[in-house]
């Protein structure tokens, strides 16, 4: 398979494929990079398509070039980054992990995307948040008293970041949308998962006894079968 590491404003990225007209956008997870979209692009590119993976602050070749991993500063970046996706393709559609899969969705709200792939989303982003809060004993006044509270399960909670998410909730979002959901998975709950395809244009497939992190040998061939027929 053809590939070639690109810059796009800035940011590393790869590009893989024979030249189409048509892109998937490969959007990874938190402590992803742009490689994962490798093993999307064998599935999709021997279908017409080229697959651009992007490394997000903090991670892949950046982590140390001093941005950090905050909605205020990806959004405008992935906006950058689709601007000149619509320079050279005709067809841009969306595959995301997780916290990518949020941040797709407040970049791109409004834009012309014609499908997207996202698996274990983060799709109510207060919700969660508010959520990491109780598991932390932490409440809104101490939160805005403090600036940022660090958790004894690794998240640092810090008032910009729960102000912003209050401030830009996910109101439009009208791309045709597959999600893999994983029903053990701890960071989207069950209902929050439902509201949302009922609400949007999704498909919805579960993966019993599934995690969060897609990881194991079973997890990994449930994901690419998902993805082979996403994309027929």
């Amino acid at each position: 398979m053809k590939e070639q590491k690109i810059l796009i404003n800035g940011i590393p990225a790869i590009l893989l494929g024979e030249k189409s007209d048509q892109v998937f956008l490969f959007i990874h997870g938190k402590c992803g990079n742009k490689e994962e979209a490798k093993s999307f692009a064998e599935i999709v590119c021997p279908k017409g398509f080229q697959v651009v993976g992007i490394d997000l602050p903090e991670h892949g070749e950046r982590k140390s070039d001093g941005v950090p991993l905050y909605p205020w500063t990806v959004v405008p970046e992935l906006k950058k980054v689709i601007a000149f996706l619509y320079r050279y393709y005709s067809q841009i559609s969306i595959r995301a992990n997780s916290i990518g899969a949020w941040f797709a969705m407040l970049a791109f709200q409004g834009k012309d995307i014609a499908n997207s792939l996202f698996v274990s989303p983060v799709l109510d982003m207060e919700k969660l948040v508010q959520n990491m809060m109780q598991w932390a004993a932490v409440t809104e006044e101490q939160l805005k008293t403090e600036g940022e509270i660090s958790t004894d399960f690794g998240e640092i909670l810090s008032w910009q970041y729960y102000t912003y998410v209050k401030e830009h909730p996910i109101v439009s979002w009208n791309t045709q949308t597959c999600i893999l959901y994983a029903d053990k998975d701890n960071m989207t709950e069950r209902n929050t998962v439902e509201k949302f395809v009922t609400s949007h244009p999704c498909k919805l497939t579960v993966m019993q006894n599934g995690e969060h992190w897609f990881h194991t040998e079973e997890q990994l061939a449930f994901l690419r079968n998902w993805e082979d027929e996403m994309t027929d």
